[in-house]
């Protein structure tokens, strides 16, 4: 049987023990160590080494490894060079580096068990051998008899034999604001909600009222608390951009396969160039670098976000499924409305100066046992009697030591419904409590200043006013006085009631508005009652009838099928389970939305887990949702959902417009790379340019468009499908576009210098073609006897200098028998042989190439970058934004491609030589670079209509 099943003489019998009398030390010791200590067990817990080893299962990291190891295979073979194990370094160095982010990040992952933890009672009263004994929390077991009182929370599931006026503040597991009575001789049966269970008193939730005992059923994992541990133990799903970046890293692997060149050498230098070309190695840290700037825009709208990739995941957000309690409501029972004479009445327009309304303000504040002067404790119902006194500064403890002294009172229980205080040295009694309970003991009404026996039509209008409030999910208590010395509460005098709710913030309907204009359907799910809930949903604009509310009752009868279509209509969800809420956010999901919830408590944790976006309020929320948790709301504020939304939509819109940039720019990588490797024409540009291009040129402006203005439309549009992949909207024939445009300009700027060495010096296509193995033999020499560098014969050649000086007679005899026993160097147009002189021409052109293509692809991804700020308005509009770090990383970016083409030392790494580019050469890379700029101006018009981004 159920918990809640079980009657008091099955409960003894099951645990074997009897109530008044407890466990024995040696039988409470033998089931601890049979069922185990009362606490939580831990998640397995990833070392950091872990999570830093998991960060190599992606794909794109993975061809990076897989070119890490060609290069430093064809070190090895090249007799260990410094130039190509520097290469093996920056790869690793690049991924070592995506990984410690990684892992930094993944440390910050939810602590949700340590948090639940935390709620536990550290010690209680329990009776063990017939006498009271204090013991921690995680030494009770099961059949421990424990006392329950005011102020103490419960170490674990207790099953009550024994309950006086007990309230228990089951909050943070049902979402209700009242506190649940509870009841030692309930005996339920069916199935019931855990606010329904009436007889339990359940673990981790405080005792705000009342006292009593109750043998212990349920231990560490076996409580309600412990669902909801063992829910949250589940792994986190991987957020739709992570998906779809995943599947991008696949595709682009593929691309790697295939090219199979003449020899191995060739093979595994096409292999890393192609590898480096296709793979966007800045990528990962720039997308990184870009959710992290995010999160500090989310900060400014209040949205502490704790996991960086639900930035971009909130912005494709199509439901927010919201707890009610503390989230759309303020988590504080408010009177609203005052019933006297006749006549509902606003609070805030009440007369106070009216004898039956002053009676009410003042007598209900009197007749109760809360607080709200310094700290406020007590019953939430009976705060909102002192909060509605106070409105019309009247205070509790100044009232009772300037004029109306508390003498006595009978307290509340759950039999009669009704709290008496006698006031004022016995004159007067005030009775709050039930309406059934003070009109069956009533004989008189106050009514506009007289007092008279109190009729049936009085009944029937009281009774009607009542039903009227019930029907807007107003929770009504009645007030009556009487004159006598003693405390009772027969005749009584029947004055009037108030009609108290947890009203909704005020900011959470304009909130909601808003969130259905840009397409986000807003779910309340709560577990409180229906009434409550659709009154609450209406004034909010959530739902406007009953056939848009669902109960956990009816959940629990549906399939995952059925409750799929279900959640196509319904937009409250009442009395649910915290297994309900995550059915709820599983079935939402699959129908293809992106969720987000929002909520408090620790009912709320799984749902907040298993949802896309996790939203927990920090103010009022508990350790367990907030670890839970990926985003946490700093002010509690409902309509701060709206504006984190607002920000992810830019912040995704800018990722995107970041991937395109750099995606874009790699497709004509690979267009150069592998078109020439198709050809048979050598490369035309390094495996370590390629890199400087991806991680240096490409990041600054990449992080540039990251940190950009969103637009400010962007809240005018449906969230974007979910199913959309990347390149949705023509994204793909927009990137192939661009990435062709910037393969012909860098292609044509290889091509210029190998076309003047053709024409000037009579070389052949091939000699040109050779040239850098003609380099290898000449320069770095397979005959060991012969070794010069480069730099130095390039500088002699050119200034006239005689060879002798730096080559000696046997190396410069050597180079010549080499060049004239082979038929690739015979000079094309006389059919002699090529001397020394233009073999060093034919070299120097070719360096030429190579630098004026890595140059012109640096250019190009700059002015590019510029032009992807805004594909639907002109370049202009870059300038007039507050977005000054455009210009920075054009700056920036400008200097290091000057650096590294002009500056000795940076372009013997490079470029392999230390020989930058004439005036004129730069001036034909600047007007190649600037060719993707036009374009985009010249494609404005076409895409302003166009969603690619």
């Amino acid at each position: 049987k159920s918990k809640h099943k079980l009657c008091l003489i099955d409960v003894k019998a099951k645990f074997e023990v009897d109530p008044e009398i407890g466990l024995t030390e040696n039988e409470a010791q033998k089931r601890l160590n049979a069922y185990g200590p009362n606490k939580l067990i831990e998640a397995k817990k990833e070392t950091v080494m872990q999570m830093f080893l998991g960060e190599f299962k992606d794909p794109l990291v993975l061809i990076l490894l897989v070119a890490a190891v060609i290069d430093a295979v064809i070190a090895i073979i090249n007799g260990n060079e410094i130039a190509d194990w520097a290469e093996v370094g920056v790869i690793l160095a690049i991924v070592i580096l995506n990984a410690v982010i990684g892992t930094a990040q993944e440390a910050k992952a939810a602590q949700s068990l340590e948090a639940l933890k935390k709620m536990s009672s550290p010690s209680c009263t329990v009776r063990r051998d017939g006498k009271l004994k204090t013991v921690k929390a995680t030494e009770v077991a099961l059949g421990d008899v424990v006392i329950l009182e005011e102020g103490t929370i419960t170490p674990a599931d207790v099953r009550l034999t024994t309950s006086v006026n007990l309230k228990s503040d089951e909050a943070s597991l049902t979402g209700e604001s009242v506190p649940s009575e509870k009841d030692c001789n309930a005996l339920l049966k069916g199935d019931h909600a855990v606010g329904d269970e009436s007889n339990i008193a359940h673990s981790s939730c405080p005792i705000s009222y009342g006292r009593g005992e109750g043998i212990v059923v349920g231990t560490g994992m076996n409580t309600q608390i412990g669902k909801i541990a063992s829910m949250l133990q589940e792994n986190n799903e991987e957020t739709p951009l992570q998906k779809k970046l995943a599947e991008l890293g696949k595709i682009l692997g593929f691309i790697c396969i295939g090219i199979v060149p003449e020899d191995i050498i060739n093979l595994f230098t096409a292999a890393i160039a192609l590898a480096v070309a296709a793979v966007p190695e800045g990528l990962p840290a720039v997308v990184t670098i870009v959710l992290a700037m995010g999160m500090s825009k989310m900060v400014k709208v209040n949205a502490i976000v704790r996991k960086l990739p639900s930035v971009e995941t909130l912005g494709a957000v199509t439901y927010v499924c919201s707890d009610k309690t503390g989230t759309l409501t303020q988590n504080r029972m408010t009177i609203k409305k005052v019933y006297a004479n006749n006549q509902i009445i606003d609070a805030d327009k009440v007369d106070i100066h009216s004898e039956e309304f002053e009676l009410v303000t003042k007598g209900m504040m009197l007749d109760s046992n809360a607080s709200i002067n310094g700290d406020r404790y007590g019953d939430p119902t009976e705060i909102a009697l002192l909060d509605f006194a106070h409105l019309f500064n009247i205070e509790k403890e100044e009232t009772e030591k300037s004029s109306l002294p508390r003498i006595d009172e009978m307290p509340f229980d759950s039999v009669r419904k009704m709290m008496s205080t006698i006031e004022a040295d016995g004159t007067i009694i005030f009775t709050k409590g039930a309406l059934d309970s003070i009109l069956s003991r009533a004989n008189r009404i106050l009514i506009n200043g007289e007092v008279r026996d109190i009729t049936d039509g009085d009944i029937a209008n009281i009774n009607n006013a009542a039903k009227e409030l019930a029907q807007q999910a107003f929770r009504v208590l009645a007030f009556a006085i009487h004159n006598g010395e003693k405390i009772n509460e027969d005749n009584l005098i029947y004055v009037g009631m108030v009609a108290m709710i947890d009203p909704p913030r005020l900011e959470a309907k304009p909130a909601v508005e808003k969130l259905h204009r840009a397409g986000i359907t807003t779910v309340m799910i709560t577990g409180d009652h229906a009434d409550t809930a659709l009154a609450i949903g209406r004034e909010l604009g959530i739902a406007t009838s009953p056939e848009q509310t669902m109960t956990g009752a009816e959940i629990d009868k549906c399939t995952p099928e059925q409750l799929q279509e279900l959640v196509k209509t319904k937009r409250i969800f009442a009395r649910v389970s915290p297994e309900n809420k995550v059915e709820i956010v599983k079935a939402i999901k699959a129908n293809g939305g992106i969720a987000a919830m929002t909520g408090d408590g620790v009912n709320d944790a799984p749902s907040l887990k298993a949802a896309d976006v996790g939203i927990a309020m920090g103010i009022t929320g508990t350790d367990v949702a907030k670890s839970a948790a990926d985003i946490v709301l700093a002010d509690d504020n409902f309509a701060s959902i709206e504006k984190a939304v607002e920000e992810g939509r830019g912040i995704y819109s800018n990722i995107k417009k970041t991937i395109f940039f750099l995606l874009s720019s790699n497709f004509a990588e690979i267009l150069v790379m592998f078109l020439a490797t198709c050809a048979n024409i050598i490369a035309p540009m390094t495996a370590m340019q390629l890199l400087w291009i991806n991680l240096i040129t490409d990041s600054l402006p990449a992080i540039a468009l990251g940190r950009d203005d969103k637009d400010p439309d962007i809240m005018n549009n449906a969230p974007r499908n979910p199913k959309d992949g990347i390149f949705a909207h023509g994204g793909f024939k927009f990137n192939m576009f661009y990435g062709f445009i910037i393969f012909i300009i860098v292609f044509a700027a290889f091509l210029i210098p190998v076309i003047y060495g053709v024409t000037k010096y009579g070389l052949t296509w091939n000699q040109m073609m050779a040239s850098e193995s003609l380099k290898e033999v000449l320069i770095a020499g397979r005959d060991k006897s012969i070794y010069a560098n480069w730099n130095d014969v390039y500088n002699a050649l050119n200034n006239g200098t005689n060879l002798n000086s730096i080559l000696s007679a046997d190396g410069i005899k050597s180079m010549e028998i080499f060049l004239n026993a082979n038929p690739m160097y015979a000079k094309g147009n006389t059919g002699t042989e090529l001397d020394i002189g233009e073999a060093i021409h034919a070299i120097s052109c070719f360096e030429d190439a190579r630098t004026m293509a890595f140059t012109t692809l640096g250019l190009a991804e700059l002015f590019h970058m510029i032009g992807m700020s805004n594909i639907k308005k002109s370049f202009i509009y870059v300038f007039k934004g507050t977005n000054w770090f455009f210009i920075v990383a054009f700056g920036f970016g400008l200097i290091l491609q000057i650096l590294v083409t002009e500056v000795p030392g940076l372009t013997d790494i490079f470029l392999g030589h230390s020989n930058g580019l004439e005036w004129y050469n730069w001036m034909i890379c600047a007007a190649l670079g600037i060719v993707p700029l036009i374009v985009h101006e010249i494609a404005v018009p076409f895409l302003r209509k166009r969603e690619v981004i």
